[in-house]
């Protein structure tokens, strides 16, 4: 995604006085069947009582009328008074939810040809980023294969936070969805086990921690006082296993490394490593190893300090509330035959995954066990 722009005047404001408003994070929308993400909101104002001029900065993925992935992007300008026209120059704050409901209002109208209509219920399964989602042919792949598998309309839900689609998932806004294992054992009350995916002939993955790859560190002691990249404070992968490996040793991130952040995305932490942003990071195995195929350039520039246990492997749940629903069924039966169904198999092998299977919850044990060690260290 693009990065925010500087704040400076834009150039197509003119003589308006004009700054630019970034957003602290992109913002992640769903428009029926399009994803919608705004990397910047800029907000012109004039002196006098006029609407504002809103411009976009979007990028957004989604399916016209005949299927096919689209995927647009640029800059659009448009109108908005955000309800009273006076605003801009009353003193009272225009907040960031008034600039992503005016974006995301006229991104609807841009948009209008693929959302869904408003009658027509489709079954929502949730992605987080531990899915490799930037992928226009394997979303249309995994929306063609569900939807002929499940019967009726399929819509791929993304958030940019674990919390986000956990929270979806849990209250029911979601049937189903590809989380981690840390929210799974965490939410495990409220949430079924679907199916879970195989990868190298197992369910099970690994969490790595990285660094630059002329780095001389034998192993994590070596990383102690570096700026560290994290994934997500609910990914497994990327942060609790290596929160649990400190606390085993009396340690907490914030005395054991000078400095780290969350980058919101496994792919992020290489970048953030690779570019010397950040001195290592704490990654999801599995998607390692599929960029060290996709983008080998980028990993390249890393290395693996330390492999962690063989734990289990990211799990597609669904809420207790949805036990009844004939979709989680057909769900679960079309992902554990997706190996045998062709485009199933087009799934698969973008995925660079083996298949999907029933699991127990027990084979997140090992995890459950690490969250009860960073609780009891606290």
């Amino acid at each position: 995604m693009p990065s925010a722009s500087p704040r400076s005047q834009p150039a197509s404001v003119g003589a308006f006085d004009a700054g630019l408003i970034d957003l602290a994070e992109p913002t992640a929308g769903l428009l029926g069947q399009t994803v919608l993400r705004l990397d910047t909101i800029g907000l012109a104002r004039r002196r006098n009582p006029v609407p504002l001029l809103l411009f976009l900065d979007f990028h957004v993925f989604g399916y016209d009328r005949t299927g096919r992935a689209r995927t647009y992007s640029g800059r659009e300008e448009f109108l908005r008074n955000l309800g009273n026209p006076h605003r801009a120059t009353d003193g009272v704050p225009i907040t960031r939810r008034d600039l992503i409901a005016a974006a995301v209002s006229g991104a609807t109208t841009l948009f209008a040809p693929v959302a869904l209509g408003a009658e027509e219920e489709s079954f929502k399964f949730g992605l987080t980023p531990v899915f490799l989602s930037n992928d226009l042919e394997l979303l249309g792949h995994l929306r063609s294969y569900l939807g002929a598998r499940i019967g009726g309309r399929v819509e791929l839900v993304t958030r940019r936070t674990y919390q986000e689609i956990t929270a979806l998932l849990v209250s029911g806004q979601v049937q189903s969805a590809w989380i981690c294992g840390y929210p799974y054992v965490q939410f495990k009350a409220d949430l079924d086990l679907v199916a879970t995916p195989v990868w190298h002939g197992k369910p099970l993955y690994q969490s790595y921690l990285i660094a630059s790859a002329g780095r001389k560190a034998d192993d994590w002691p070596g990383l102690k006082g570096d700026v560290h990249a994290f994934s997500d404070p609910d990914s497994n992968s990327g942060f609790l296993v290596t929160r649990a490996l400190l606390a085993e040793k009396r340690q907490l991130p914030g005395n054991f490394f000078s400095r780290s952040f969350f980058t919101y995305g496994h792919r992020n932490v290489i970048r953030a490593v690779a570019s010397g942003l950040a001195q290592s990071g704490s990654v999801d195995g599995y998607v390692y190893e599929v960029m060290r195929e996709t983008e080998p350039d980028l990993v390249k520039q890393t290395r693996i300090v330390r492999k962690s246990e063989l734990l289990g492997f990211p799990p597609i749940a669904s809420p207790k509330s949805a036990s009844n629903d004939r979709r989680v069924k057909a769900l679960q039966q079309a992902l554990i035959s997706m190996k045998d169904d062709a485009e199933g198999r087009k799934v698969l092998a973008l995925l660079r995954l083996d298949g999907f299977v029933a699991t127990d919850p027990s084979l997140f044990d090992a995890i459950a066990a690490k969250v009860e060690t960073v609780r009891q260290f606290g």
